[in-house]
């Protein structure tokens, strides 16, 4: 059910109305677990069963590590949550990858087709990390003090309906933002109509469907000739255009869902991580980290590379830390050697950059021209990394890259300037934010709003799944 689709406006809306009943304030929780499970059927009725199946081990695990009397029992817990969690993204996600390999392996037995047949659930390598979350948070905050505690009732029954809703919040169940327990859990109590921050809500919407209706859905359209084998006939000039138009998709692609899912989520009182920072005007690799899908990097660094000793071990130990948390990264994207290799390109870059940092002092520079630079350099860099999420096959990349440099095909003027037209709101939505003071915004009044909802109705592309849909 796509968040720009009519059922799913019916879904909020018809939601909306029942929770908000003041007969049924009491229900609240139960309604949205309920109108969950419908957003989540619409598309995947078969695969509700394991939904439900991974809330119900959560729960019960979680409830355990929180109530076990000692740390051996919790800890046995702890690490059946997570070993179950992790069980179920590896094998639903990455069984077709180890299917592929067995075929090529010329295996008999047809075990290579059953596997390659395994079906992707919407929506897994979010929820099974937010299982995951809820886990070791309890087990940390018992026993570590390393996350805030949130208490757990006694009564499993309540555990049991608010860990159902936690997995299963429809906002950002398919494509996150990933919320952790400590963050969600306390949030969880009757919401009342005249406290929703409707202005704030309205926001988010408006921007969140213009990134994703207006802007990523049009440069679709374009950068729909970066397929092979139709970008070997154009110029260099067009390739670079088209690779600058799927970063600028991208991000208004992922940045709109995220927008739209905090908006929807605010409607029914409960805040979501905020996920994108304006990603685009980085100035290292590192920063780029904080501000593009923020709630992935801070779940890989809070119970990935923290626990793998984070910064407190010696140098080439942090550099090994940093490319098995980006390889991983990369592989959480996809069952495709192409996000592994996206994954190490990025740790790569940190492992490069950090080297580099502590050798000179060129980063710490304050001017202008310096940061425009670094910034450049930064968004080149990652907008090539785009390549591999783009194009299925690692061959196609690099074939795409030498085509940039030797191709003396044909210029598409008309494709480029779509591509400018349409990324123009993106640069004046960043260049809004260089500028900005904290007293005054610019594109922060109602007129800009109002234009954002005329071309929403009159000037959106062809409708299209988004992109971490897929993930």
């Amino acid at each position: 059910m796509l968040f720009n689709s009519f059922p799913f406006l019916l879904l909020v809306l018809a939601t909306l109305i029942v929770y908000y009943n003041v007969y049924l304030k009491n229900y609240q929780v139960h309604i949205l677990i309920i109108s969950s499970f419908v957003f989540y059927a619409y598309g995947q009725p078969y695969l509700l069963l394991l939904l439900f199946l991974s809330s119900s081990i959560n729960a019960i695990a979680s409830y355990k590590v929180y109530y076990s009397q000692s740390k051996k029992k919790k800890k046995f817990y702890a690490i059946l949550g997570v070993s179950f969690n992790i069980s179920v993204l590896s094998f639903f996600k990455y069984s077709p990858l180890f299917g592929v390999i067995v075929n090529d392996l010329n295996s008999i037995g047809g075990i290579g087709e059953f596997l390659i047949a395994i079906p992707l659930p919407v929506g897994i390598s979010f929820y099974t990390f937010q299982g995951i979350s809820l886990v070791v948070d309890l087990y940390r905050s018992n026993h570590q003090s390393e996350c805030p505690l949130f208490k757990v009732p006694k009564d499993f029954k309540k555990h049991y309906i608010n860990t159902l809703f936690f997995i299963s919040f429809f906002p950002q169940l398919v494509a996150g933002p990933i919320v952790k327990a400590y963050q969600f859990y306390p949030q969880i109590k009757t919401k009342y109509f005249f406290d929703v921050e409707f202005e704030d809500a309205f926001k988010l919407l408006t921007l969140g469907y213009f990134f994703k209706m207006v802007i990523a859905d049009n440069l679709k359209d374009q950068t729909f000739w970066m397929a092979y084998p139709y970008f070997e006939s154009f110029s260099s000039l067009t390739l670079i255009t088209l690779l600058f138009g799927y970063s600028i998709q991208i991000f208004s692609d992922f940045a709109g869902y995220s927008l739209i899912a905090i908006g929807i989520a605010k409607l029914y009182g409960y805040n979501l991580p905020q996920n994108f920072n304006y990603p685009y005007i980085s100035r290292s690799f590192s920063e780029f980290w904080t501000r593009w899908h923020i709630s992935l990097s801070t779940w890989l660094k809070e119970y990935l590379y923290i626990p793998l000793g984070g910064n407190r071990v010696d140098k080439t130990r942090v550099y090994v830390n940093l490319f098995i948390v980006m390889l991983l990264g990369g592989l959480w994207h996809g069952a495709a050697w192409s996000y592994m290799v996206w994954g190490g390109y990025h740790g790569g870059l940190l492992i490069a950059e950090r080297y580099f940092m502590q050798y000179t002092s060129f980063h710490t520079i304050q001017n202008r021209l310096l940061d425009g630079i670094r910034i450049l350099f930064v968004f080149t860099l990652v907008t090539l990394g785009w390549l591999l999420f783009k194009l299925p096959e690692f061959w196609q990349a690099v074939l795409y890259v030498k085509s940039i440099i030797f191709s003396t095909g044909v210029h598409r003027k008309d494709v480029m300037m779509m591509i400018f037209f349409y990324s123009l709101p993106i640069v004046v939505y960043y260049a809004n934010y260089l500028m900005r003071s904290e007293e005054k915004n610019y594109l922060d009044n109602s007129l800009i709003y109002a234009v954002m909802l005329f071309l929403i109705i009159t000037n959106s592309g062809s409708s299209g799944e988004f992109i971490y849909f897929q993930f």
